[in-house]
């Protein structure tokens, strides 16, 4: 009856009895409204604070974890000084960073050498390492006053003796892979005939030679060959350090 009584209502009245309506369900509607809104903060709230504690748990166990591995660092460390005592070995010089930026480099030589804005004013010489984050990038050839010339490893002028982490093979880095694209990819030759390389090992630099320093991270093993009718191998390796991407460079001074 209600509804035939609204119908039948002229369109005037009819329209103020809506309104009227209307105003008495409004307070309803905001307050459910706000019900759900305050559901969802703290939804929001209580899955904040869970992966709050789930992370600041997983902080303190790493925190732990890494304070372990220091104590077992400097025991290594005193042991390792406790046989260099022992046996009469000198303790290698360690070297310092000094950053240099890519000022320039060659159009004839774009995947060989670079430029930097450092020289013989700044402490450079011949043969100093020149690393990125990566990996080693080169070594330094020529210096000037306040310029330097780096050439990359796998240059003919920047041979590098390196070792296989995984393996103990040692072998030298002495010139781009042959037939390639890739500027990353170098070959490693003077490896032995019956070697066990395989696609993933790392390698280092050897520290034979006294020119370069060893642990230096290099590359990675991507393939390996027998070559000279068997009787030694060489592998291709892909350089960590990416010498199209550089614009600045670190030289280790010792």
């Amino acid at each position: 009856m209600l509804t035939v009584v609204l119908l039948n209502l002229p369109e005037r009245a009819a329209g103020r009895t809506k309104f009227a309506i209307g105003a008495l369900f409004l307070p309803l509607f905001g307050l459910v409204g706000s019900g759900q809104t305050l559901m969802d903060l703290g939804t929001s709230a209580l899955v904040t604070r869970r992966s709050l504690t789930q992370e600041l748990e997983r902080l303190r166990q790493e925190n732990q974890q890494l304070r372990l591995d220091a104590l077992q660092g400097a025991e290594a460390r005193r042991e390792n000084d406790r046989l260099r005592q022992l046996l009469g070995w000198q303790a290698q010089p360690g070297w310092h960073a000094r950053a240099a930026k890519v000022i320039a480099r060659d159009p004839e030589n774009w995947w060989r050498t670079l430029l930097i804005d450092r020289g013989s004013r700044d402490g450079l010489r011949p043969n100093l390492p020149v690393i990125s984050p990566e990996g080693l990038v080169g070594r330094v050839a020529d210096v000037g006053p306040s310029t330097a010339q780096v050439v990359f490893v796998g240059d003919p002028k920047c041979r590098v003796p390196v070792v296989v982490r995984e393996t103990g093979e040692q072998g030298v880095i002495t010139a781009p892979s042959a037939g390639v694209l890739d500027h990353r990819l170098v070959d490693l030759t003077h490896l032995p005939r019956n070697s066990a390389l395989k696609a993933g090992q790392t390698v280092f630099t050897s520290g034979l030679g006294g020119v370069l320093p060893g642990g230096l991270p290099v590359g990675m093993v991507v393939d390996s060959r027998t070559v000279g009718y068997g009787l030694s191998t060489e592998a291709r390796i892909k350089l960590l350090a990416d010498t199209s991407r550089l614009s600045e460079v670190l030289v280790l001074l010792p």
